[in-house]
């Protein structure tokens, strides 16, 4: 059995641009994959050649690729799908590549905002540890003890505690990160919490908002029925908020209520992008719609992400700052105290 472990969104990217650029050029699926399978590497040339021999032995995309697992997102099957069974596959692919485009090029913006301020908490960081080795050598030459950070870690000792620590709390983070990004069920309740935390909630909203328009849109575009895309569209936003209410979402659409007025009850979309919904609901270019919605909503993530870095960045300044404070004062008291000790001695 092939690991479920899901392909990057940038290797995806890529992939969903060269097949659709092939299928357009008049290759059948069956050398697209085949292509695809010779030009894979890594983890990922197995799975790709599994699928491409699927395809070769007469099963649709869509099957094949879920037989992979998680390795590709259930938009990706479900649209794949769609394409087949339209015969608009070249489409679909190019409009998977543009979707998952804009997700690492919105990545890319908030990536390069946090680097900075990140790379000053590094070095922070490493001049703390510096601080804690240095006064163990000199405690060594004083014939006594020395503690200037307060921290009770001095010479060797305590800059292995003082780096396990670090190490332990980085690789719980990225474990957390690593296993919310795969949906792992343990991680619902965190997924929830950072949705309460000011600024990081709001921003991953507005992700969220973007996700959805681009899913609709991506969804409607290929013919596929409402119900079905909206609930495509409401996993595809891996938002918490929006996945809580899946169930009332779709039992509103059986019952023949309006997009518009379904997201109206949730609470979920605010009133622009409902208004929206609503005109073109009624004039029938809801797909159109959609579209312009998407790109809409990037710019909306891109301006929340960008505010987010920001506000990341302070939080980092000023850790820095902090610790600079600390060190300054307690370099400060151990001066004065070793002044004071001198003092008493004479």
């Amino acid at each position: 059995m092939w690991p479920t472990r899901r392909i990057s969104t940038a290797r995806l990217a890529e992939m969903c641009r060269r097949v659709s650029m092939s299928l357009e050029a008049g290759l059948d699926a069956r050398t697209v994959w085949a292509n695809e399978a010779a030009a894979a590497s890594g983890r990922l040339a197995g799975a790709v050649g599994q699928l491409a021999r699927s395809v070769q032995q007469g099963h649709s995309l869509s099957a094949a690729m879920s037989a992979l697992g998680g390795l590709f997102p259930p938009l990706v099957v479900e649209l794949a799908a769609v394409g087949e069974a339209t015969g608009h596959q070249a489409e679909v692919f190019a409009q998977l590549a543009d979707h998952y485009e804009h997700q690492l090029a919105l990545r890319r913006i908030f990536l390069a905002a946090i680097a900075w301020p990140m790379i000053q908490l590094a070095i922070a960081l490493v001049v703390v540890g510096f601080l804690i080795w240095i006064t163990g050598m000199l405690g060594q030459m004083a014939g006594r003890p020395l503690d200037i950070l307060g921290l009770g870690l001095t010479g060797n000792r305590g800059l292995a505690i003082y780096l396990a620590v670090l190490g332990a709390a980085a690789a719980a983070v990225l474990f957390a990160i690593y296993a919310a990004r795969r949906d792992w069920r343990w991680t619902a309740p965190l997924r929830k919490l950072v949705l309460y935390v000011p600024i990081l909630g709001s921003a991953l909203h507005k992700l969220a908002l973007a996700r959805l328009a681009w899913s609709l849109h991506l969804a409607l575009a290929t013919g596929m029925d409402v119900r079905r895309a909206v609930s495509l569209a409401i996993r595809s936003t891996r938002n918490a908020r929006f996945e809580q209410q899946s169930g009332s979402l779709m039992a509103q659409i059986a019952r023949g209520n309006s997009l518009a007025e379904v997201f109206r009850l949730s609470g979920l979309l605010p009133k622009d992008f409902l208004d929206c919904l609503a005109i073109s609901e009624h004039s029938g270019k809801l797909v159109e719609s959609l579209a312009i919605l998407g790109r809409q909503q990037q710019d909306a993530a891109r301006r929340a992400l960008a505010r987010l870095a920001m506000a990341a960045g302070y939080v980092v300044w000023a850790l820095v700052a902090g610790l600079i404070v600390i060190v300054i004062f307690r370099l400060y008291s151990f001066y004065l105290g070793t002044i004071f000790e001198a003092a008493g001695m004479r």
